[in-house]
């Protein structure tokens, strides 16, 4: 059949060019070994140390940019693992893909046989131009596929499009599941060689001190906060689709399974490929923040409940073998955290109303999957003798229970019993909530709470986390005291640390609120009690004024007035916000962000309005407030900030010595361009480390890194934690996890422990690690880079008159809306121009185009120099200082995925044929080639690809998929915007236009896939 010919002869050229590549790692001016160690210098070596340590940890990546931690897995797995075993992946895509291929033609062949045909050909012309080596055949076979593009109706737009996109899913799951089928592979052959986890990492610190390198796993504190940022362009419905090939294709690589077995697998994938054919991969509506926590709650729920236990496990075995003792029960490696519905910046559709009934959705279904593990646990401790005097004690605590000699059981029965309990208040309370009614919240607030004498009889709801994690911590004690120590270190260890890292909500939710709104409300506040306006206040009055409201008991105003006290309807929603937090109960909230954060009186201000409702450190409900710097001015003057900050009366001792920071790395990339923006990040964090030193202050950074290059992500988390500014993580480490990456990296429990792996790992090189301090010479060549790259930019994006009308006509910027994807807005302020534009969309636009302008814009003007010992001194930078190596590494490899000609596409089909605009998108292009000249001048390389061979292959096999939607997309916004502009549709038109919207959501998805990341 020609379809499978297609496919057979496309699988076949994906892994002959991997294997050659594989085999081929030395590129002329720089191999692959020599990025390797370089890069490692950030682990603590220098160039002279042992190579073979040095080529543990590769660059090598096999997938896209998409920031996915589970890419990195080191030449010891493709280049040491035999390649003989690459079949299993060409077998994967090749029987996924023809599967895809019998559906379709079940559907086209007879009904639509031109669609099918077309797909073909545009196929053939994906392959022939990714596999030739001529730009002239390469440029022919693009015109050709322009040409179809232009032929197809609207509905065979579609169709052709689906296939594609289809197509290029399932490449993703094989090659997913590939990756981990390599990882077991090694595990079982070698055990691990790579560096980036924890084996391989104990193994590189091996000269350590045990004690030192135990205690520091004991001690050090990872927090995951997934955002529900709108770069996940596939629906839940079909994510857990994907999950169900991954695990029968994973089933179907045991060889010891029977034939009938076999065979059931295969009817799985056979079905489940059909079932994604026949869904509406399209959001036919905006998600509500609602829907957005669902999605990551299931996250928890399918995937993290399990994974996470069994990551401890492994993480026991690695340390137990390494270190000679295990971890204690109530230590865990990583927590987390959720912004999804607590992010109100920018959202107006995350109100007081949807973060309370989020918070009581966490509750409900931590109280069910607790309740499950203690019914299991119930079930396995049916232990009627030999308890320790505490666990005696315990059970006596326990009045009305049926079991009297089981004691493990009387107390788990009983913390079942309110959990079921717990579940019961949390649905009656969201049946009030969504009638618009409140609820009693008097017991989630600890009011009231009988914690002297259990009654079993008439169970209460749990909101005390305290009370079961003391309760499971002396079980475990006893059965350890009295010789169940197998029982102990079973599932009852699983759960003590499950409850470590969820507790009774899940995840802490943060709230994140822009500056301004709290300046508008104290504004109010102030001109209400008749002593000016905040407003008009300068700094220092604002700090004053502050500083004696926090140190005063009376209040502001009484929290009863509000609705008749004449307040804006925006400030009502403000203050309305933080009377919500303050009654959603222990546990329930982690960090107040503080977006646009500039001045010291942006925090205490949200400290004052907390203060004003009830939420204090001694009745356990204030949140810990965390001031969010994102645009480049507000990084450089940060430090100064925070100091004014921590000299403030009385600041200190209300936040204990404790202090969190928020680096906002897309914003910051959007408002200076990436050099500029990757410097002021590096220098506000030492400066502000610094600051923290001098008063003494434990400091931890929270990193709100996007997926993308663009918006901060790096493909590597174990090579980005490395090269972050010496003394700056000290153990502590916060990040973002967003969008499409909460897929990439928790979709599956195999990716889950791997991404755990990897950050546990890292963080815990970096603390032993010999950073590379950079020299003042490196820091005034930093500088220079980072003024010319800024200003060349911010010429472009701020003051170029033409950039905006080209942005808007040459990219999907204005029809992104149709995704569907995010329920919040795609500006800051609706009626905004480029600089209101959100960072996700910014990057989005350009990544659908393949210019990928977001992530190099200004970086060419600021390495091409015609200066020999400018230059000499960048290729030293580059050679021995591993975050500027990194830094120039991930602008390579976004470079190594853009294509001009595509692009230029674009231009042609879309954009005015004025000399001013055609003539721009000409200098976009020639900026993007002398990029890629400035780069490979610093890195000795001969192309952008070098040090990215797998990655090189895998964007080529993509590329046959992702070069035809590319077209059919520009011909389908062409289209599309014809017809928008029209005044009055006829029905016929309405029919045509939901068909191309259709078309342009679906081409959009598969791009994004294609390029393994959206925004």
């Amino acid at each position: 059949m020609k379809f499978n010919g297609i496919i057979i002869t496309l699988i076949t050229f994906y892994v002959s060019v991997i294997n050659a590549k594989a085999l081929n790692k030395n590129v002329k001016g720089s191999t692959t070994t020599q990025k390797v160690s370089s890069s490692d210098v950030a682990s603590g070596f220098s160039k002279n140390d042992d190579k073979n340590n040095l080529q543990k940890l590769s660059v090598v990546k096999v997938l896209g940019d998409g920031g996915d931690a589970n890419d990195h897995l080191g030449p010891t797995t493709w280049w040491g693992i035999p390649l003989e075993r690459m079949p299993g992946l060409q077998e994967d895509i090749t029987k996924l893909n023809s599967l895809l291929e019998d559906v379709a033609k079940d559907e086209y062949i007879n009904s639509d046989p031109q669609t099918y045909e077309k797909y073909s050909e545009l196929l053939s012309l994906g392959i022939s131009r990714g596999t030739t080596s001529s730009p002239e055949q390469g440029q022919s076979d693009l015109s050709s596929m322009v040409k179809i593009a232009s032929s197809l109706t609207d509905a065979q737009c579609l169709s052709v499009a689906r296939i594609f996109t289809h197509s290029l899913n399932l490449v993703n799951v094989a090659e997913n599941h590939h990756r981990f089928r390599l990882l077991k592979a090694e595990t079982k052959t070698n055990g691990p060689q790579r560096e980036d986890c924890l084996e391989g990492t104990l193994k590189m610190l091996s000269s350590e001190d045990k004690d030192a390198l135990f205690d520091q796993l004991c001690k050090q504190q990872i927090e995951i906060v997934f955002t529900a940022h709108p770069t996940e362009v596939n629906r839940r419905t079909i994510l857990r689709k994907f999950r169900k090939l991954s695990e029968a294709l994973n089933n179907l690589d045991d060889s010891s399974i029977g034939d009938f077995d076999r065979s059931e697998n295969d009817a799985v994938l056979r079905r489940t490929v059909a079932s994604i054919w026949g869904s509406d991969e399209i959001r036919r509506k905006k998600p509500t923040p609602q829907d957005e926590a669902k999605g990551g709650i299931a996250i928890i729920e399918s995937v993290l409940w399990d994974a996470f236990p069994a990551y401890c496990r492994q993480l026991d075995s690695v340390v137990q073998a390494k270190l000679g003792k295990p971890l204690p029960p109530t230590v865990v490696p990583v927590k987390f955290g959720s912004w999804i519905g607590g992010d109100r910046d920018g959202n107006p559709n995350v109100s007081p109303a949807v973060t309370k009934e989020v918070v009581m959705t966490l509750r409900l279904r931590a109280a069910k999957l607790i309740g499950d593990d203690l019914q299991a646990l119930y079930e396995d401790l049916a232990i009627s003798k030999r308890y320790s005097k505490e666990m005696n004690d315990l059970a006596d605590r326990v009045m009305g229970s049926n079991d009297v000699m089981e004691k493990y059981r009387r107390v788990l029965g009983h913390f079942k019993k309110r959990m079921d309990a717990t579940r019961k208040f949390c649905e009656d309370a969201l049946a009030l909530l969504k009638e618009g009614k409140g609820y009693d919240h008097g017991q989630v607030t600890g009011r009231g709470a009988d914690s002297e004498v259990w009654d079993d009889v008439n169970p209460k709801p749990l909101f005390d986390a305290e009370e079961l994690a003391n309760a499971l911590d002396v079980m475990y004690a006893s059965l350890q005291a009295t010789g169940f120590s197998e029982v102990a270190d079973g599932a009852l260890k699983d759960l003590m640390r499950k409850f470590k890292a969820f507790g009774l909500t899940l995840t802490p939710l943060d709230i994140r609120e822009e500056s301004d709104k709290h300046t508008a409300a104290l504004d109010a506040v102030t001109k209400s009690l008749g002593i000016g306006s905040y407003l008009d206040w300068d700094e220092k009055t604002r700090l004053n004024w502050l500083t004696a409201e926090l140190s005063s008991k009376r209040p502001l105003f009484k929290i009863r007035d509000v609705p008749d006290l004449g307040y804006p309807e925006a400030v009502v929603k403000t203050l309305n916000t933080f009377e919500m937090a303050s009654t959603l109960g222990s546990g329930s909230t982690g960090a107040y962000v503080i977006s646009q954060a500039r001045t010291a009186s942006d925090v205490l201000a949200v400290m004052l309005l907390q203060k004003q409702f009830g939420m204090t450190n001694n009745n356990g409900r204030a949140m810990r407030v965390v001031p969010l710097f994102e645009t480049l001015t507000d990084l450089e003057n940060a430090p100064e900030v925070v100091d004014t900050l921590f000299s403030s009366d009385g600041y200190l001792g209300r936040v204990k010595g404790k202090q969190e920071i928020m680096v906002g790395y897309s914003d910051s990339a959007k408002d200076a361009g990436r050099l500029a923006a990757c410097w002021a990040q590096y220098t506000a964090q030492e400066k502000i480390t610094a600051v923290a030193s001098k008063h003494g202050v434990e400091l931890t950074f929270f990193h709100g890194k996007g997926g993308t290059v663009g918006r901060g992500g790096n493909p590597s988390v174990y090579r980005a934690v490395l090269a972050h500014p010496p003394k700056t993580i000290n153990g502590r480490f916060r990040v973002t996890e967003q969008g499409e990456m909460i897929t990439q990296n928790f979709g599956d429990v195999a990716q889950a422990k791997r991404t755990l792996d990897i950050y546990t790992s890292a963080v815990l090189r970096e603390a032993f690690a010999k950073h590379v301090e950079p020299s003042n010479e490196w820091r005034k060549e930093m500088e220079d880079l980072s003024e010319v790259s800024c200003a060349a930019y911010r010429q472009l994006v701020r003051k170029e008159p033409r950039f905006v009308p080209y942005f808007r006509q040459a990219t999907p910027e204005l029809e992104l809306g149709v995704l569907n994807i995010g329920s919040r807005p795609a500006k800051r302020n609706p009626k905004g121009g480029i600089e209101s534009l959100r960072a996700i969309p910014w990057t989005f636009a350009w990544t659908q185009t393949r210019v990928h302008l977001s992530a190099w814009l200004g970086c060419g003007e600021a390495l091409n120099t015609p200066e020999p010992e400018k230059q000499k001194r960048l290729r030293d930078m580059y050679d021995n200082w591993p975050w500027f190596r990194e830094t120039i590494d991930l602008i390579s490899m976004v470079l190594s995925k853009s294509d001009m000609s595509i692009n230029a596409n674009y231009d042609e089909q879309l954009v005015d044929k004025t000399p001013e605009l055609m003539g721009l998108g000409e200098e976009i292009r020639k900026r993007l080639q002398d990029t890629r000249s400035g780069v490979l001048k610093v890195t000795g390389c001969e192309d952008v690809t070098a040090g990215f061979s797998l990655l090189t292959s895998s964007m080529k096999t993509r590329a046959s998929f992702v070069d035809p939607i590319n077209c059919i997309q520009a011909e389908v916004m062409k289209r599309y915007r014809k017809l928008s502009k029209k005044e009055k549709l006829s029905d016929k038109e309405k029919e045509q236009l939901e068909v191309l919207t259709d078309s342009l959501r679906v081409c959009i998805s598969g791009i994004a896939q294609g390029m393994r990341n959206s925004g």
